[in-house]
């Protein structure tokens, strides 16, 4: 997916930030920050250092996408942020917008401008009429799960803890039920958006370009301010997490291979490869969306004898919830970098489980807090086809299946060795695809996953030009692009 003939003007790491403006100098951003602050109304609020909500605001799940920015503000309306969008356009500010602050990339969701924390939108209506739920990006999805439990509800949207509400909509969004109702944005029914010029609107899918623009195309067209979501039906579910020793891995490459082939579209399934002095261990985490799944569906993986295992009849926010340990420690800095795969054959998944493996041996040495894993996960063929055009995928007549590499270290001075080490993986098994038959040689990496460096060109294809027009369109003095991440 991310061929290295593709990444030959792959930036360094002291430029990440595609599209990165010129900071100005602290003294303008600071009069800039006091200039908001006079604007906003009470429902809004400017931090400085080093005040809690400073703080709060300005934290990321990894050290490594954390910044200092000047100021924080935690705007409360549509109107304060219109307010905001406009001084910062004024004043040529670089700025951020954080949902969950979940991102691995630096300075995609963190800047050392203004930091603007979403942190005030946090609203969660349901509408058992229409079917809907309303809620704000500055909301994570356990908490979301957790809120429509009583309501016997749910929505399309992330499995890990902490994982913001904006982000992952903003980036497609994959879920334990995609192969049942398709990504978390073929789920969306309204989008409440602060266009670039300060202005806001409701945007549906009669808008057509704004429609398609939003639905994957990230932070490039304004900031959303709510999402309205289909809500389904939700009971019991069947799940937990498996771990088996590293000396069932080749059992498991055979188990895992067969069960990803399954077409119950009820079911889903995530793997994971993890290193530890040494060896690879082996982890699935399986689901079924009722109290049972039928018999066999997955009896090649629940035949290997684990290490431990929670799998159980539970509720569908604990089962979330209960995936806490996969957030990083305070203090660790972390990458991903994103493979799209057709099929996860036991050859493949030797590939992968070797890069682990390999890679483990060789950066553990760098760093004690050195964390190496691959993620594997299949959906149903047809999980693109419940959604119309967006921004991505790019191609919805087949299924793409995202991987994604994952490290984690503590010592910054490695942050250049992690991403050419990621870089290098993510190569390798892409030839290994590639060389095994499967269709991916321009495939899209899961934007969520990609790696900071990764070309637009590769993540929206032949959309592209299409997004561009649209934000040439609503975005002429590029104010979005003073904040980072891949810009159109």
């Amino acid at each position: 997916m991310l061929s290295l003939a593709l990444l030959t003007y792959a930036l360094s790491f002291s430029s990440i930030v595609r599209g990165q403006v010129t900071t100005p100098a602290n003294g303008d951003i600071d009069a800039t920050c006091k200039q908001i602050a006079a604007t906003i109304s009470n429902a809004s609020e400017v931090f400085f250092p080093p005040s809690p909500g400073y703080t709060a605001d300005n934290a990321h799940a990894f050290a490594s996408s954390s910044a200092a920015s000047t100021c924080s503000v935690e705007p409360g309306s549509a109107q304060d942020i219109g307010a905001i969008l406009r001084i910062i356009n004024s004043t040529r500010t670089p700025f951020a917008v954080k949902s969950g602050g979940h991102a691995s990339n630096p300075r995609f969701s963190s800047t050392s401008g203004v930091q603007i924390s979403m942190a005030r939108f946090r609203n969660i209506t349901v509408n058992s009429t229409a079917g809907t739920v309303e809620v704000g990006p500055g909301l994570t999805w356990d908490e979301v799960y957790a809120a429509l439990e009583s309501a016997g509800v749910v929505v399309i949207g992330g499995r890990i803890p902490g994982v913001g509400v904006g982000g992952l909509l903003l980036g497609a969004g994959y879920s334990y039920k995609s192969s049942q109702f398709g990504l978390g944005i073929d789920n969306i029914v309204g989008i409440e958006v602060v266009l670039p010029n300060g202005t806001f609107t409701t945007v549906t899918s009669e808008d057509e370009d704004l429609w398609f623009a939003l639905r994957g195309g990230m932070n490039n067209f304004g900031i959303v301010t709510k999402f309205t979501l289909k809500s389904y039906p939700q009971g019991q579910v069947w799940a937990g997490t498996l771990i088996y020793s590293p000396d069932k891995l080749d059992a498991f490459n055979q188990a895992f291979s067969k069960v990803a082939q399954n077409n119950d579209t009820k079911a889903a399934l995530v793997g994971e490869f993890a290193y530890a002095s040494g060896a690879v261990s082996p982890i699935a985490l399986v689901f079924y969306d009722a109290p049972t799944p039928p018999a066999g569906l997955f009896d090649n993986l629940l035949s290997i004898p684990t290490v431990s295992s929670d799998v159980s009849t539970r509720s569908f926010a604990d089962f979330v919830l209960s995936g806490n340990s996969t957030n990083p420690a305070p203090g660790l800095r972390g990458f991903y970098s994103g493979v799209s795969l057709t099929q996860y054959t036991p050859a493949i998944l030797d590939v992968l489980a070797n890069e682990t493996l390999f890679w483990g041996n060789k950066l553990t040495p760098l760093d004690a807090n050195v964390s190496v894993g691959i993620a594997m996960e299949p959906f149903n063929s047809g999980v693109f086809s419940h959604g119309s055009d967006s921004a991505f995928p790019p191609d919805r007549s087949f299924a793409l299946f995202p991987s994604a590499i994952e490290y984690l270290w503590s010592n910054a001075s490695l942050d250049n060795t992690m991403a050419q080490s990621l870089r290098e993986s993510t190569d390798t098994i892409h030839a290994a695809a590639l060389a095994e038959g499967q269709n991916v040689s321009d495939a899209s990496p899961y934007i969520n996953y990609a790696l900071f460096d990764t070309p637009v060109e590769l993540l929206y294809g032949e959309n592209l030009p299409r997004l561009r027009a649209i934000k040439k369109e609503i975005d002429s003095e590029d104010v979005m692009g003073l904040a980072g991440g891949f810009k159109v």
